[in-house]
């Protein structure tokens, strides 16, 4: 009994990190405990980033300055189609889902096309980028007809001491 208990302590310590890759670790720049500020100074709100999943998943964990509004996403690798994908949902019942690579020092997801009430084409792209000082700035545009950019947020991420 002794020699089965040790043996499946021996695998359990020699288990393959299966998301321990390079390509798993290209968004660990947005892993920490941040404060967030909009363009203006203002504090747009706390977001907690942390590898869970053996490290196969990037977790978001989003509190507003605006009280009562919330949001999760986990971010993944994805080895069926080599790019990066977040699954956005938040308190109020909306949802995104983005995909993408990693480009330089920046993140960039996007969503599938959509067709809004007009019948224009759009889509959400969120760009990540890590910024020299330790700072991430993220950049959620919405972008109709390939032509027409809407910000709909724009914060700076600050390492929380």
């Amino acid at each position: 009994m002794l020699a089965l208990l040790f043996a499946v302590f021996l695998f359990a310590q020699n288990k393959p990190c299966n998301c321990c890759t390079e390509k798993h670790s290209e968004f660990d720049f947005w892993i920490g405990t941040w404060d967030v500020t909009n363009p203006n100074g203002t504090k747009a709100g706390v977001n907690v980033i942390e590898k869970v999943q053996d490290n196969c998943i990037l977790r978001e964990n989003w509190t507003s300055a605006t009280p009562g509004y919330t949001g999760t996403s986990n971010n993944f690798y994805n080895y069926k189609t080599s790019q990066w994908e977040q699954i956005w949902i938040d308190n109020q019942g909306q949802s995104l889902h983005l995909k993408g690579n990693k480009v330089g020092n920046q993140m960039i997801l996007r969503t599938d096309d959509e067709t809004n009430a007009e019948g224009k084409t759009f889509f959400h792209r969120v760009t990540w980028t890590d910024n020299e000082d330790g700072t991430v700035r993220q950049l959620w545009e919405t972008i109709t007809e390939d032509k027409e950019v809407t910000v709909a947020f724009d914060g700076l991420y600050k390492k929380k001491n």
